[in-house]
Parts: C-alpha cells; structure tokens; sequence
C-alpha cells in the first residue's frame, strides 16, 4: 500500500489548487475520495475535505504545505457524510474558517454535531461568486440533483479548474486507480454504473452541462476517481455526461420483476 502526497494543479502569481494526496489503504475500507485546497493570498479555501474516516490524513497532508489557522472557507459540494461528517473537527481546527453549504442542508448540520450557525453560510439555490481577499473570484455553480437536492461546483476562475464533487467520479477496481484521464473512452467504463445510479436524470446533466460549457475549463477536479485534464478531455466528458441517460430515465432497471 502506498501513500500519494499533495501536489498542485495550478500555480501562479500567489495563486494555487493543490490536490492533497490519498493513501491507498483507505480504497478498501470506504468509497475513495479527493480533497482539494485552494490557496490565495493569505488565505486557502478547503474543499469537500471529508469526514472522520479521512480526517488524520487530510489534516497531515495540509500541515505539511500550510498553517492551518490559514483556512478562511470551507467549500462542502452537498451533504453526504464522505464529504461534510468531518465539520465539527474541521471548524475546531479551522478557527477563522467560514463553512459554505447549500441553504438546504443547513438545519441538518445539527445531526453532525453543529449547532452554532453562525460560521455556516448558506449557498442560494442560484448560486453565488465568493471573492476572496486577494481579489480572485470562485463561483458556486448549481448542480442540484447531481445527485443531491441542494448541490454545487466551485468554478476557480483563475486555475480554469471546475471541482465538480460527484460529477465526473470513477470507481475503480482494486489496483487500477490512476490519477489523470489519459483514454477518455477507456475512463467511461469506471464512470458509467456510479452516474447511472447516482444522478436523476438527463435533464438535470443537461441544465448543468449548459451552464459549464460557457465557462473556460482547463480540468474537471470531481470528488472521486480521476482528474479529467485538458479541453479536448473535458469536451468529451461534457459530451457524454448531456447524453447520459440516468437516475429517473432508467427506473424500471432498479426494481424486480
């Protein structure tokens, strides 16, 4: 078993998106996950870092590059447990850090221990720009039902990088993760069961897909799998997720007959 460390995808002018590294013994235990951190400034930005489970190994892996007194928000895609059961540990580490959430799930956080709201900030179902002190703009795009009620991706304007929390995940058999797309068409087989299940239907990928295809995409950082990298990659993923037939479309696969 190995250990993967941080690294970034994209670093300029005091700017950086860095992907914190995973172990691969966690693979066997819990679905996989990515945590990502946004760096700007004097201040980062964590991304669906994860619950208990990950927790130990998330915080390692950003005391190594930061001071953690640094973390000014905290970007949680939706509500599942893989991404947000670790926000009390987060938020008792993270002292000035603010926690963005769908206003939807809000009055949930209780049930993982946070009753003091007042460092939560509720994402409009519309979504929202959060620009950060060094001027740099993040944009919380609507991906509701993709596959939770109240959902988004965080557009970093700068890096041309879209975090697109369970859109775009691969599930991987034992072994054969890797962490870049390099055969698109190879990749879908990793993807295809998880978004059929998971998503609602084809016209919740086809809102989502009209909204992201106006922004300019360098990579697609998802929650889990790997990180979909360069246009012609990210075309092809945008492609196949508008025609992706899911969720609602194919209910009568999920019950016997």
């Amino acid at each position: 078993m190995g250990q993967f460390e941080s690294f970034p995808l994209f670093e300029q002018e005091g700017h950086r998106f860095v992907m914190l590294g995973w172990e691969e013994k966690e693979e066997g235990v819990a679905i996989q996950t990515n945590q990502y951190i946004i760096f700007s400034g004097d201040e980062a930005v964590l991304l669906d870092p994860g619950g208990a489970h990950v927790f130990p190994r998330v915080l390692a892996n950003v005391a190594e590059i930061a001071d953690i007194k640094k973390i000014r928000h905290i970007f949680y895609s939706h509500q599942d447990p893989d991404v947000v059961s670790g926000i009390t540990m987060w938020l008792s580490m993270a002292e000035k850090a603010t926690a963005h959430i769908s206003g939807l799930w809000v009055r949930f956080l209780p049930h993982f221990g946070v009753y003091d709201t007042k460092r939560i900030s509720p994402i409009p179902d519309k979504g929202q720009t959060l620009t950060l002190a060094s001027g740099k703009n993040l944009i919380a795009v609507p991906s509701h039902f993709l596959h939770s009620t109240g959902c988004f991706s965080l557009y970093d304007v700068s890096a041309k990088i879209l975090f697109s929390g369970d859109i775009g995940a691969a599930v991987f058999p034992a072994g054969k993760r890797y962490m870049s797309v390099n055969d698109f068409n190879e990749h879908v087989k990793y993807m295809q069961a998880f978004h059929r299940r998971y998503m609602a239907c084809n016209a919740a990928c086809r809102s989502w897909v009209r909204q992201v295809a106006s922004l300019d995409i360098e990579c697609i950082a998802p929650q889990h799998g790997a990180l979909i990298q360069g246009k012609e990659n990210v075309r092809k993923f945008l492609a196949w997720f508008e025609g992706l037939r899911c969720g609602t479309d194919i209910l009568e696969e999920f019950y016997a007959r």
